[in-house]
């Protein structure tokens, strides 16, 4: 039973890491296809408790799977972070020099901008601007989208913010060399890229967080100073409850009210 169990483990790890990052649903399914691989009883205790266990033994090698919502869906993630790397460097067997440094370039757009989010024309434009050498414009199109694909970032619409897997694996990092303009949220307490703020007390709220303290509000106050919250509440329905179209229709009107409070 041990040793299945612990084939269970090494399998998920594994698959985790091929992965990146994963909703909760699709780790909920690796876990059950690793129970079968291995001839393992079925799992009946919650993903939580299974991912806890996962930490335990992990603990000694300095790494940690971190659980975080995405900040445009407020859908659970999990990926499998190394903490003893906190540099940008640990994505240095995927990506060259130059492709780091457009990264880290487009990181400081998405951070200083204000609202979490950077333009692919603001991206382009610093073609030029890297070293140890310049790149084309096709080229920094073409690592954009080894991005997106990786999981880094997310692309919406022509502008680029950063993905689920990039706040859970590069926080300490952000909050590092952004001091000024990283903020963690109030409710959460992780990092807060595309946010909401209190204009009384100055606290950040993620979008997704806001919308369900105050789904249990009798009328939107700040959690903090409990002051009115005069900014437009984003409505995060389950995706499952929804048809397609009311999806698209929720997640542009979310991100637009989230530009307009900034």
């Amino acid at each position: 039973m041990a040793a299945a169990q612990n084939d269970v483990h090494r399998c998920f790890l594994q698959a985790l890491l091929a992965r990146g990052v994963v909703e909760a649903a699709e780790a909920e399914r690796l876990r059950r296809l690793c129970c079968q691989r291995h001839q393992a009883p079925r799992a009946t205790d919650p993903l939580d408790d299974f991912i806890g266990g996962l930490n335990v033994q992990l603990q000694p090698l300095s790494m940690e799977i971190r659980k975080g919502s995405a900040e445009d869906s407020g859908k659970a993630y999990f990926a499998l972070v190394n903490l003893a790397e906190t540099e940008i460097t640990k994505m240095a067997s995927d990506f060259s020099e130059t492709e780091l440094e457009l990264f880290k370039k487009t990181l400081d757009l998405i951070l200083l901008s204000g609202n979490g989010f950077a333009s692919s024309t603001e991206i382009l434009n610093l073609a030029d601007q890297l070293k140890p050498k310049k790149m084309k414009k096709m080229e920094v199109e073409q690592v954009l989208q080894q991005l997106v694909q990786k999981k880094w970032l997310c692309e919406k619409e022509g502008e680029y913010t950063l993905h689920i897997r990039s706040i859970l694996e590069l926080e300490q990092y952000i909050f590092r060399h952004y001091p000024e303009s990283a903020r963690k949220c109030h409710i959460c307490h992780s990092l807060s890229v595309q946010s909401q703020v209190c204009e009384d007390c100055g606290i950040v709220l993620h979008c997704s967080c806001l919308s369900k303290y105050f789904q249990a509000q009798p009328e939107p106050r700040c959690p903090h100073c409990k002051q009115f919250w005069p900014h437009k509440i984003p409505d995060f329905h389950p995706p499952s409850h929804l048809p397609s179209s009311a999806r698209r229709k929720s997640r542009k009107a979310s991100r637009m009210g989230s530009r307009q409070q900034q």
